[in-house]
C-alpha cells in the first residue's frame, strides 16, 4: 500500500510539471506574437499601438514648399510616430530621380505631363489633381526697370530670369510668351521657380516669371505685376503614392491629408486654386 501511494504521488507531480510546461509554452507564443507586431510597426506600416509610424519621403515641386511644410507639421502632429521628409525641387528633376530608383513614398508634381513620365515608368499607378497655379511677373520692390506690362520684358537692357524650359514653370512661361506673340530672351534660366524668385529678390534681374503662390509667399520682398488672363497660362498639380514605397499605409494617409478639406484650406491660403 505504501508503494502504491508513492506511485500516485509521483504521477501527480509529473502531471503538474507537464501542465506548467504547457502554460509556459503558451505564454511564450503570445509574447513572440506581440514582438512581431511591434517589429512590423517599426517598419513604417503600423505601430504596436495601431497608429502609423515610420518615415514618409515626399518628393514635391519647389512651388509647394510653403504648403507642404504646413502639411508636414500637421501630419506629424496627428501621427507622432511618423517622420515626414520633404525633398523639394524642379518636378522634372524629381521625376527623373524617381524613375532612376531614388527611394520615395509620395510624389507631388507641378504638371501632369511630368507625372505621366513617372506613371509610364511604372513608378506610380495613377495620380489625383489637387491644386492649380497661374503665372505672374515678379519684380524687385523698387522696380528699377519700370516694368508695368508683359511686353516690357522684351525691352533692350531688361534682365529677365525664367525657369529652364524642361521645368513646368519654364514651360508655362513659354506658353505665356507664345500666347502674347512675344520673344523674351532671359539672362538666366534657373533650375526651379524658387531660384527665379531669389534672383528677383536679390535684385540680380529686373523681372522673373513665377507662380502667383511664389509672389504671395515672398511678401514684400517682391512686387507683382499681373499677366492678362487672355494670354496667361496655368498648371495643374497631381499627387500620388509611389509603387516602391516602403511605407504605403503612411504614404496613402499623407496623400489623403493633402486631398482633405483641411488640405484644401492650406492650399487656398497659399494662393492655389482648385483644379
Amino acid at each position: 500500500m505504501k508503494a502504491k501511494c508513492l506511485s500516485l504521488a509521483a504521477a501527480t507531480a509529473l502531471a503538474a510539471l507537464l501542465a506548467a510546461g504547457c502554460s509556459s509554452s503558451d505564454s511564450g507564443t503570445t509574447d513572440a506574437g506581440s514582438t512581431d507586431s511591434a517589429s512590423r510597426g517599426s517598419s513604417g506600416t503600423q505601430s504596436a499601438s495601431g497608429g502609423l509610424s515610420g518615415t514618409v519621403t515626399v518628393f514635391a515641386a519647389a512651388s509647394l514648399q510653403e504648403s507642404f511644410t504646413t502639411f508636414e507639421e500637421q501630419f506629424e502632429q496627428a501621427n507622432p510616430e511618423v517622420d515626414v521628409i520633404l525633398n523639394l525641387g524642379a518636378s522634372s528633376a524629381l521625376a527623373t530621380g524617381i524613375t532612376q530608383g531614388q527611394p520615395a513614398d509620395v510624389f507631388a508634381s507641378a504638371s501632369q505631363s511630368t507625372m505621366d513620365t513617372v506613371i509610364a515608368a511604372g513608378a506610380a499607378e495613377s495620380a489625383t489633381a489637387f491644386a492649380k497655379n497661374t503665372m505672374q511677373i515678379a519684380v524687385p520692390p523698387a522696380n528699377p526697370a519700370g516694368i508695368t506690362a508683359l511686353s516690357d520684358l522684351t525691352r533692350s537692357g531688361v534682365k529677365v530670369a525664367l525657369c529652364q524650359t524642361q521645368v513646368p514653370c519654364g514651360k508655362a512661361a513659354a506658353t505665356v510668351f507664345d500666347n502674347a506673340s512675344l520673344t523674351v530672351v532671359p539672362v538666366s534660366e534657373e533650375s526651379d521657380v524658387k531660384a527665379v524668385l531669389t534672383k528677383v529678390r536679390l535684385g540680380e534681374v529686373d523681372a522673373g516669371i513665377v507662380y502667383v503662390t511664389d509672389v504671395r509667399a515672398a511678401g514684400g520682398e517682391v512686387t507683382d505685376i499681373d499677366i492678362p488672363a487672355d494670354v496667361n497660362a496655368s498648371t495643374t498639380y497631381p499627387i500620388t503614392t509611389l509603387t516602391e514605397s516602403e511605407h504605403p499605409a503612411a504614404a496613402r494617409a499623407f496623400v489623403e491629408h493633402v486631398l482633405s478639406d483641411e488640405g484644401a484650406e492650406v492650399l487656398a491660403s497659399a494662393g492655389f486654386s482648385t483644379p
